[in-house]
This record gives structure tokens, sequence and C-alpha cells, in this order.
């Protein structure tokens, strides 16, 4: 839809709230493109996803080298080209899978708004609003779209467009601004922006309060990306003119070797094979109805050492139902939760349970309703007979003592909130909420998996933990009343000392994740209601129910489509399993970025041709690197995610590229001694090289199962019988004795090595960072 503008002189409508728009003038909106649309496209556009993974830095020095190989006629050594192609197609066909199962989700998961039209409640997609609609907003609602109160009074967060956590009060002919949400109260609103008029469309993305990408593998690759695009050049440049310096190199020779330096040097197949990763891991955790709304938060769930718990929604069904009513005082209950019931017509559990038990009734005059807050854990109306309240006690009540016998009677098996007037205690309702089934089993999956689970709750604490025991939380927990921790200091001392958190404000909740984020902990949090809002947005990875609020499932990476708490091990198991293998196959990548660096900045300073051919590498990557990496990086793995992800792949990928480079650096010399020829001597170092691949190959693949052992013998073969069969097509020379010592000989050397350093590789990169041997522990 092409884009539109309120703000040129259109006929305004101010229809009732009880009629809304007509038919008609809803199609005449949609005649004049006065209707809104979302500019926050999730998902890229298929040419969108075409143009970023052809236009890349790496495939434009590749197209590059590959025209200056044209220019030498030597038509095998274009080889490199056909993997980078082939590893290009299979990214691009990924994402647009995972793009087109993205799309499908969303339309489930998608925001719908409440207006009305021709006096009857609608309910409709955000692409379907049109200016002066009027749209009916309730607890938990999204607003999105710029809209003046026409009737009601409401408490919104406007935390996401401003920064400010305290909730704002807004009342009839204010404006709602878009990007806010509702926490309190509920209204009837007209739609005053649409599109790109919409206040969250106009402020820039510096300005907008928007959660920082964590990754770490993102920050790695762009670290790797951007070290090596910024040496390459130069030294392609510098390394050309070296080699065309060299006695007997032709300018042939000179673009060959140069060329097989710098396609050494380039990472193309470990960005794409990231990507790749990470699109497979969003089909198949659609595949379990989860919804990714951001690729990254899959390296986060591998990472998460402690997942933060809502009660309500999550270990628990969330459909409150009232078992009992203790009455304290001579009133008639039922009337009074009647008539609130009527006047604040509350949609969350609780409400939805007291309208099922006490019904509506409209026979009170009203004076003021009081709309439930996360805040206060109270809601309730003045009427010409008093002010009543209903939620907590403790919160409503200012002495409490002379119901806490009564009220302890029931705390640790139901959900306690009262009827209360005049600092009185009238009514005691009891709720009963139903563990899922499935929660004693996922929790069982963290604790073997080593994951903390900390349950947070605005209930009372005693409820909370017996909820716990029931799902299965070890009776050893301990639980606390939130409203006791009156500081941060307070709440950093807590968070490892207690697992069962009751009274928690959604404020609470916010401080609670970022205490566990200080003290070093990767945290996931979990929720569905406008309490959890904060923290969820402060989470390494927020989840959450796609039977929860507008709020809380925007503000999530991933969401529940079923709304199923069984989900979570399956979400954490791909995390693990993506991450764990990305990590496995970037050291392979690695090692040849590593040596090819390496090596082409030496061979600046020695008076000898660059030891391979393009032809040559092509072979051992393809063998070693291109087709063990996508083998192993679709493969099951699940285990727990340790140490960074640069320093974990390079503490793999140095002890075989410095081999490498010692054994290519070695063969030159031998070269020179010996009076090898230049195919000899590039024949020996493609072996050396191989060797060291193959050897790296094989310590990947541990521990070895019929997988990796038909996958590792088969390159091992496949390698032998290309050799034999296709020598001279890959440049190889033919042996004499000679140069067999000499390769047993340098293999030995490398091998032990390879084994020095991978042995005190700590130790070398521990002198490195503190400039000193520091112990590890074992």
């Amino acid at each position: 839809m092409k884009k539109n503008n309120s703000n040129n002189k259109v006929v305004r409508y101010n229809a009732s709230i009880k009629e809304g728009l007509t038919r008609q003038q809803v199609k005449n909106r949609y005649k004049d493109n006065l209707v809104n649309y979302d500019t926050n496209v999730k998902t890229k556009s298929i040419k969108e996803i075409v143009k970023t993974n052809i236009f890349t830095i790496f495939n434009i020095i590749n197209f590059f080298l590959a025209c200056l190989v044209l220019t030498t006629k030597s038509y095998k050594n274009l080889m490199f080209m056909g993997g980078i192609i082939l590893n290009t197609l299979i990214s691009i066909f990924q994402e647009i899978r995972s793009k087109k199962t993205l799309d499908k989700l969303q339309v489930v998961s998608e925001t719908k708004i409440k207006v009305i039209r021709d006096s009857k409640v609608d309910v409709i997609g955000i692409n379907d609003i049109v200016l002066d609609d009027i749209i009916k907003l309730e607890l938990g609602n999204q607003i999105v779209v710029d809209s003046i109160i026409l009737d009601g009074d409401v408490e919104v967060n406007e935390s996401f467009i401003t920064g400010e956590a305290d909730t704002v009060f807004k009342k009839k002919g204010d404006m709602l601004l878009s990007g806010s949400f509702i926490v309190s109260g509920n209204c009837y609103a007209k739609v005053e922006h649409i599109g790109l008029d919409n206040y969250t469309a106009k402020i820039s993305s510096s300005t907008k309060d928007i959660k920082k990408n964590s990754s770490e593998i993102m920050n790695s690759l762009n670290k790797i990306i951007s070290t090596v695009s910024f040496i390459i050049i130069p030294l392609g440049i510098l390394l050309f003119f070296k080699q065309l310096d060299i006695e007997g190199n032709t300018v042939n020779s000179a673009i060959l070797n140069t060329t097989a330096a710098l396609i050494g040097m380039i990472p193309e197949g470990l960005v794409l094979l990231t990507s790749t990763v990470l699109a497979v891991g969003v089909i198949r955790l659609a595949s379990k109805k989860v919804l990714v709304q951001d690729l990254y938060c899959i390296e986060a769930l591998a990472r998460v050492d402690t997942i933060c718990l809502d009660k309500t929604g999550t270990i628990t069904e969330g459909k409150m139902e009232v078992v009992d009513v203790i009455d304290l005082e001579k009133v008639d209950t039922n009337k009074i939760i009647s008539n609130i019931n009527y006047q604040l017509d509350e949609n969350n559990p609780t409400g939805l349970a007291l309208k099922k038990k006490f019904g509506k009734n409209n026979d009170l005059k009203l004076v003021k309703k009081i709309p439930f807050s996360s805040k206060n854990k109270y809601s309730g109306c003045i009427f010409d007979s008093g002010e009543y309240l209903i939620g907590a006690p403790e919160f409503i009540l200012k002495d409490l003592s002379k119901y806490k016998k009564e009220l302890d009677k029931y705390t640790n098996n139901y959900r306690v909130i009262g009827l209360c007037k005049d600092n009185k205690l009238l009514s005691i309702i009891l709720l009963q909420d139903i563990v899922r089934k499935e929660a004693k089993d996922t929790l069982d999956y963290f604790k073997k998996q080593g994951v903390s689970v900390k349950i947070i709750s605005g209930d009372n604490p005693k409820t909370v933990y017996n909820i716990a025991l029931k799902a299965g939380l070890d009776e050893k927990s301990k639980y606390i009343d939130a409203s006791t921790l009156k500081t941060d200091a307070d709440i950093y001392e807590a968070v490892d000392n207690y697992q069962i958190f009751g009274r928690v404000s959604p404020e609470q909740k916010r401080k609670f994740v970022l205490a566990l984020q200080k003290k070093g902990h990767f945290v996931a949090m979990t929720g569905d209601g406008v309490n959890d809002v904060l923290a969820l947005k402060e989470a390494d990875c927020s989840v959450a129910m796609n039977s929860g609020t507008d709020a809380a499932k925007n503000v999530s990476q991933l969401v529940l489509l079923d709304s199923n708490f069984a989900s979570m091990p399956h979400i954490v198991d791909e995390g693990r399993r993506s991450i764990n293998n990305i990590q496995r196959s970037a050291s392979l990548f690695l090692v040849k970025t590593i040596y090819a660096s390496v090596l082409a900045f030496a061979f600046l300073f020695i008076n000898k041709a660059y030891p391979f051919i393009p032809v040559q590498l092509t072979l051992t990557s393809v063998l070693t690197i291109g087709i063990p990496s996508v083998i192993l990086a679709l493969e099951p793995n699940h285990n727990i995610i340790k140490g960074n992800f640069l320093g974990n792949v390079l503490r793999r990928a140095f002890p075989p590229a410095i081999s490498v480079i010692f054994g290519v650096l070695f063969i030159s010399f031998l070269s020179t001694v010996l009076k090898f020829n230049t195919t000899q001597t590039s024949t020996l170092t493609a072996l050396i090289t191989t060797f060291n691949c193959f050897t790296l190959l094989f310590k990947t693949c541990k521990p070895f199962n019929l997988l990796h052992k038909i996958l590792y013998i088969t390159m091992l073969v496949a390698f032998v019988i290309l050799f034999i069969l296709l020598r001279e097509f890959f440049g190889f020379s033919a042996f004499k004795i000679s140069m067999i010592i000499a390769l047993m000989f340098t293999i030995v050397l490398c091998f032990l090595l390879y084994r020095f350093n991978e042995r005190y590789i700590d130790v070398l990169i521990n002198i490195f960072k503190y400039g000193k041997i520091k112990k590890e522990k074992v």
C-alpha cells in the first residue's frame, strides 16, 4: 500500500462510541487511502534476502578475483567460485523458507484490535484500522495507532517510547501514543493518526528505546569480517607485486598465487553457514508452534543459565476459578461484586473468574471507578453506599493483624483476595488455578540442564510456594515476600538466596532480571501479562504466551503460539544445537583464515612463489571444511554452552593453523635445500595443509558416532581418490623419494607441534591476556 498522510485536508468523522463508523464511511477511507499499515516490518522481503546474500563484501572480492583468474585462462582455478555460488544459493533458499514460515506464524500471533462499526464490535488487524475508527482498549492492549480518548480513564506505560517506566494517567480528551500499552482501566478512543503519521513512526530510530542485540556470534563475526576486510585489499596488492617481482614468475603466476592467498583468507562459508543454521533453527522451532521474532535470540537461548517464570499462565493454566466465599461481615457479597464486575468489566484471569461466579449487575449508583493496577494489586468502585475494594488484603488494609490468622488458613492452598470497605475485610474469596500438566517435566528438565529456576508472582508468597511444589520445584526452595525488599541492594542480595518471590511489583520484576544479569547470569523471562512487560524487555531472552496480552507478545523475542509451557525444553535444545554446531564448524573455517593471512604476510618477505594455487585449496576446503561443516552444523547437540564464542573457536583453530604455517614455511625451506621445483613445493605444502585440516576434522568429529565415522572416512577416501586420479588437474606433481621423506618428516613435526599447541594454548592465551600463567580449573 502506498504511503498515506492523515494531515492532508480530509473530511473527519465524529462517530459516537456506541455506533462507530458506518460500513460506507470505512469504504470511503479505503478509497482515500486513509488506512493504517504496520511500519515495523519484521522480516526482510525476498528481494532484500537475495540482495544481502549476493552483494556481500566477500562475494564482491571473490568475483573480482575470479575475473582476474579468467584473464590467465586457467579455468580450473575458478573452481572456488562453485562453492561460493552453492553456499549463497543455500543461504538464500533457507532464509526465504524461514521468512515464509515466520510470515505464516505472525498472522496467528498478530495483534487484534476491537473497533466499533455499525454499532457492533469487530475484531480486526492493525492494517485494517482507518482514520477516525472508534477503538476499544483494555488492560494489556498495545496502542498501535495514536488515538484520543472519548470515554473512560486508563493508566498507560510509555516506557517503549520515552524510556520512563512510571505509568501515566490518561482521561477523556487525552492523546494515547502508539507504542504505549494499557496497564489499568479501559476506554473508547478515536483514531487520530495512521501509518507514518503515528508517533512511533515519526520519532527517529536513534531516540527509540530499543533493546540492543547482545549476540556474541554476531559481534564476533563482525570483528572477523571487519578485520579481514581491512587487511585483505592492501595485503593482496602488496603480495601481487611481490610475486610479480620473483624471478621466473609471470603475471599469470602472480595472479594465481595471490588469488590462492586471498581466497584462503576469506571466511565466506562461515557467515553463510551461520545464517543458514539460524534460519533452520527458526523453521524447527516453528514446527513446535514457536514464533521467533528475533533471529539471534536462538543464541541467547543456548546461553541461558537462569530462567524467571511468571506463575499465572506459565506454570499454571491462567484460568482462575472461585472455589469458595467466606463472609466475615453481614454483607451482600454477590450484589457488590456483580456491580463491580459490570462497571470494570475486567478480562484478566481474576476478573473473568469473578464474572463467572457473581455475574454482572447494574443496580448500584456509580460515583467513581477504581481500575485494577498491578502496582496497587486491587480494583474497585465507589458507589453511593461507599467505597468497595477487591484485591490483595495486605495491600488494601492498613492493619492486617486482625485478619491474619483467618487469612493464613487459606494462603497455602488458594489465591486469596478480599472484598473490603472502610478498612474492614468484608469477605474472603478463594480462587484456584490449575497447574499445567507439563510443568513438572519442564522444571525437571531445567534442573537436569543446570538452569536455575526463579518463580516470580504478584500473589501471596505462601500461595506461590505451594503451587511451585505442585509443579515439581524442590521442597528446599526458599520463598520471600518481595514487598519487604525496599532497596535495590535488598533485591541484589535476595535473587541468589531465594527461588520463589511473591507480591512482586512489575518494576521489581525488572529489577530482579537486572540484578541477576549484574551477577553474571544469562537470564530468560517468561510471562503473559502486562505486569511482565518491563522484565521481558530487559531479559536476555524473553518468551511470551500467545494467550497473553498484546504488550507481552510484542516485546518478547519468542511467542509460544499454543501457549504450551512444554515447548520450553525444545526451545533451549534448539538454541544449544544451533550455537554448539556453529561454534564447532566455525573453527574449521577460521583455521584457513588464520594460516592464509599469516602466510600471505610472511611471503611478502620471502623471495619465493606463494606455494598454493586456487584449485588445490578448493579441494582441501571442500573435503575438510565445506561438506563436513554443513553436516555437523545440522545434527543434534544439546551440550551446555560455556565460555566466549570467539575464544572457544580460536582455541580450537589456532593449534592446526600454527601447524600449517610451520609446515608450509618448513617445506619452503626444504625446497631450497633439496632443490624442489615450484610444482613439487606446492604439492608438499598442499598435503601438509590437508593433513592438519584432517587432524582438526578428526578432533571435531569426536565423540565418533556412526554419522561421524562415515563422514570422516568418506572425506579421507575421497581426497585420496581425487589425488590419485586427478593429480595433474589439481596441479600436484609426481612423487620422488626425497619428497616422501620430506613430507613424512614434516608431518611428524607438525603433529608434535599440533599436540603442543593444543595442550598449552590456554597457557599462551593467559600469558597474552594477563601477562602471567593463570591456573585453570580442571
